[in-house]
């Protein structure tokens, strides 16, 4: 079939932007000798996924229910989306010439057939009727892997292949008609989705689509920041009772803008390039120094690790596609980069960064989604930029506090604190409270010597996706910094106040905010029988942090402030004195100090581990007691 070039050239001189010159039909061309250190650390992470996921696949030819899937260390179930490994094994296989990556693609691809329906849909579980949408990715998968690579494969395969393409093509053609046709990562994605299948397949309709929602998706940018809006049920446009959109920065930056930046370069779209690329610049505010990506106050952030999204595919693409526009982007590529390696062992990435230490398995699905981007920038290497660090990521270089009003929230910085505040109260479905940071809540705290101190989870963890989550260990506790008390052995805590207020202030040397929320249950119901309104105060200098937890009323029942400190196994904590604890860092103390006796709250283990974003903690715990004022000091030494 005739087949188009991949990108042609992009001459966007109003964004100062040309990358992509030439013919891409191909990943075999010359390399220019440009930032080699991050090719070769991309390169090699590649290898290390597709040797790992190797090592999971089965292979059992008389057995064509089993036969090429790859099994997960982590989960009592099958990720049927592992098919889309089959465009890394066959660019792999292609690269050194190792035939077992080669029939590792054929095989994970003959074993896909256990999940493909009569309309040419494939399902995201063995169940016929389950989630369909997933065939959109799966195609870019399939099509980009005949495109490049289609070559290896033998006349009768490569037909067969092809046909295959075609009939997934085909609905999602039917499915996907409008960009709110589900979240917004859906129809937005199949922007670049149908060109790509219009190109391959040579069918005009599809690349037609491809425009009319690539116009569709300008309404989606919110102002004046230009958030993409729409990752919410049970519409792409419901609002909060503040009156705020859903948005989630790992389905963004891991998904969907990798699609738009995609696609506005391919068809020159430079208004919908310049609304992805300001898109962009403001999530990357939301990188923290060591490439995490704070997505603390998301509407998925049920699926959060420090380092993205479990089943979305990785920012490289898009951070890559957009270095010599934001130079800061090249910054954040090679960062978030050595962040999944440093959370890749034995082959395989893990959802966050104490999974070994905690002894969790990790989850396949996180590997062979985030091999994608890692192909998709080799496989255009010599046509990007220079990738490099020499210009600072946003957060790193902060000072002071910026507000986004689009999320109730705040970021700060100052010294070598960074942190966020959050009152966001948009849900992703209020049916199911999948309750992430909120309520006037310390989000984030993050030092630049010792990285993450404190950070959100959700209130309570919960299965919000059953098949894309892995169930939690032990006891769950919270992560997120709190007041809470206990009615009747229920919970009630600022993290579900979801009308928190809070306000900010710099003077140059002090950074404060005030926060004004009220305990309540997972119900919304404020607490009865003891104090309910709260005050909390948090103030930033350069030196220290201190938070001031107070009420005017009587606190009748146990109250207390809970502070988990993250913390892996190993550090060495110490109780100098009823009011004082101490976290040995390997680059530093975190001490804790309090006005009150202060505690480690009781568990099974040293540390407590939460799925979201994948750390273990010290709960640190500060009781009001007849106090009705608890002031906390964290200094790091």
């Amino acid at each position: 079939m005739k087949r188009r070039d991949f990108i042609q050239q992009s001459a966007l001189t109003g964004l100062g932007l040309s990358i992509f010159a030439g013919n891409l039909l191909t990943g075999c061309s010359t390399r220019q000798v440009h930032s080699a250190e991050f090719r070769k650390l991309t390169f090699d992470l590649l290898k290390e996924w597709c040797d790992g996921m190797i090592k999971m696949q089965v292979i059992d030819p008389g057995n064509p229910e089993s036969h090429g899937l790859l099994e997960c260390p982590a989960c009592n179930t099958v990720h049927t989306r592992c098919f889309d490994a089959v465009y890394p094994f066959l660019y792999m296989a292609k690269e050194t010439g190792d035939k077992k990556y080669l029939d590792a693609g054929i095989a994970v691809f003959e074993w896909s057939e256990n999940v493909t329906r009569p309309d040419g849909a494939w399902t995201n579980e063995l169940k016929p009727k389950s989630w369909d949408g997933i065939t959109a990715f799966g195609a870019v998968s399939l099509a980009e892997a005949l495109k490049y690579h289609g070559d290896l494969l033998d006349n009768e395969s490569r037909a067969r292949w092809m046909d295959r393409l075609e009939r997934a093509a085909e609905f999602t053609y039917k499915k996907f008609t409008k960009v709110d046709t589900t979240n917004v990562n859906y129809g937005a994605s199949c922007i670049y989705v149908f060109n790509l299948l219009g190109h391959v397949l040579n069918e005009p309709k599809y690349i037609a689509r491809s425009k009319e929602l690539a116009a569709e998706v300008k309404a989606y940018f919110t102002k004046p920041n230009a958030f993409l809006y729409g990752e919410i049920k049970p519409t792409a446009h419901k609002l909060s009772a503040k009156g705020l959109h859903g948005i989630d920065l790992g389905y963004n930056i891991e998904e969907t803008l990798n699609s738009l930046v995609m696609y506005a370069l391919e068809e020159n779209d430079e208004e919908l390039l310049e609304l992805a690329t300001k898109s962009m610049n403001t999530h990357l505010e939301f990188m923290l120094p060591d490439g995490g990506w704070d997505n603390s106050w998301g509407t998925r952030m049920f699926k959060w690790t420090y380092w993205g999204s479990r089943t979305s595919d990785g920012s490289q693409q898009c951070l890559a596609l957009l270095a010599n526009q934001n130079p800061a982007c090249g910054t954040a590529a090679i960062k978030y980069t050595e962040l999944l390696k440093r959370c890749t062992t034995d082959g395989l990435l893990h959802g966050g960064l104490h999974y070994v230490s905690h002894g969790i398995k990790p989850c396949i699905h996180h590997t062979f989604e985030h091999a994608k981007p890692l192909v998709s920038i080799l496989e255009h290497w010599d046509r990007l930029p220079e990738i490099n660090t020499t210009i600072p990521l946003p957060r790193a270089a902060a000072d002071g506090v910026k507000y986004f009003e689009e999320l109730d929230l705040s970021l700060f910085a100052r010294g070598d604190w960074r942190g966020t505040i959050s009152a966001y109260d948009a849900e992703y479905y209020d049916k199911n409270d999948l309750r992430q940071a909120t309520g006037g809540s310390l989000a984030m705290l993050y030092h630049n010597k010792v990285g993450l101190v404190c950070t959100a989870s959700m209130a309570i963890y919960k299965l919000g996706e059953v098949y894309n989550q892995q169930p939690a260990p032990g006891e769950d506790i919270a992560l997120t910094p709190r007041i809470e008390t206990y009615e009747n052995d229920v919970w009630f805590t600022n993290l579900f106040d979801l009308a928190a207020t809070f306000s900010s202030s710099d003077d140059g040397e002090n950074i404060s905010f005030l926060a004004k929320t009220k305990l309540k249950n997972e119900s919304r119901e404020v607490v009865e029988n003891t104090a309910s309104k709260f005050e909390i105060a948090y103030d930033f200098s350069a030196e220290m942090m201190r938070i001031q937890a107070k009420t005017t009323d009587e606190i009748k029942g146990q109250t207390a402030f809970v502070l988990p400190i993250v913390s892996p196994t190993g550090e060495q904590v110490n109780q100098v004195s009823s009011n004082e604890i101490t976290i040995q860092k390997p680059e530093g103390v975190v001490k804790v100090l309090a006005n009150v006796p202060l505690r480690v709250k009781e568990m099974p283990r040293s540390r407590t581990f939460n799925m979201v974003p994948g750390v273990e903690a010290v709960p640190v715990v500060a009781a009001f007691e007849m106090n009705n004022e608890i002031k906390i000091t964290i200094e790091v030494v």
